[in-house]
């Protein structure tokens, strides 16, 4: 499955989630979807991309599913990695927000930790996520500039002179 319809049926669990504990454990499913997409990326993306991709692939498991989650391992290509990263970064945000809310509202040591350490995860995400954007969006800059005679390639945006 592509990797945007997994976000987007994760953003919809996470949206559905009526319990702390279904909170977190979407959270970790995220975070799975995170490296599966990641994995993919570092395989098979941009090559401009790679090395990010690759530290997204190791962010936080869930120490209970081992390498990758459920909905993870249903993912089979990242057609287009700006479109997939976007909404990634969107879920990521989301499932932010709610592990903080989770976080504040409970009175268990435990389930406070989870969501501390669920934060973290998602946040270190987030900012791999965001660098690979700008990356693309780097890329795509210089592919939008005439290309500079003497050097063969795209050359550096002059403003009038």
């Amino acid at each position: 499955m592509d990797a945007e319809r997994l976000v987007t049926l994760g953003r919809r669990a996470l949206a559905d989630s009526g319990t702390a504990q279904h909170i977190v454990a979407e959270a970790w499913q995220a975070q799975a979807l995170a490296q599966a997409i990641g994995s993919h990326l570092a395989l098979c993306g941009p090559l401009e991309l790679r090395g990010d991709a690759r530290g997204l692939s190791e962010i936080g498991e869930y120490p209970m599913w081992g390498a990758g989650g459920p909905r993870a391992a249903q993912l089979t290509e990242v057609a287009d990695p700006r479109g997939a990263l976007t909404a990634l970064g969107a879920l990521l945000g989301e499932v932010g927000i709610a592990l903080v809310g989770v976080a504040c509202a409970t009175d268990e040591e435990g389930l406070y930790w989870q969501c501390i350490e669920a934060i973290d995860a998602a946040d270190e995400s987030s900012d791999r996520v965001r660098g690979m954007l700008r990356r693309l969006a780097v890329r795509d800059g210089e592919r939008a500039r005439p290309p500079d005679p003497a050097r063969g390639r795209a050359g550096p945006a002059r403003g009038p002179t």
